[in-house]
């Protein structure tokens, strides 16, 4: 999967968790929490959707690893080289 399916398949997910939010106005380096105003409880339902949606393992150490845009695609690929 290429860093744009990747990016797709976040928006998508987080689009699920926050269909309110204008995921067009998210910028790759802040905090997507800030951006959406989302809480713990959506952070863990679009943790647990990317790993539906991607096949990919997320320990909860890794979170923060997810915490930005780009940081979130760079991670997800990482994950998947490794399986």
């Amino acid at each position: 999967m290429t860093k744009q399916e990747i990016r797709e398949t976040v928006l998508r997910v987080l689009g699920q968790i926050a269909p309110e939010a204008d995921l067009s106005q998210i910028q790759s380096n802040l905090r997507i929490r800030d951006q959406l105003d989302i809480d713990s409880m959506d952070l863990l339902n679009w943790v647990i959707g990317l790993h539906k949606e991607l096949k990919v393992d997320i320990p909860e150490s890794d979170y923060p690893r997810l915490a930005t845009l780009d940081g979130c695609i760079d991670y997800l690929a990482s994950r998947q080289e490794l399986q």
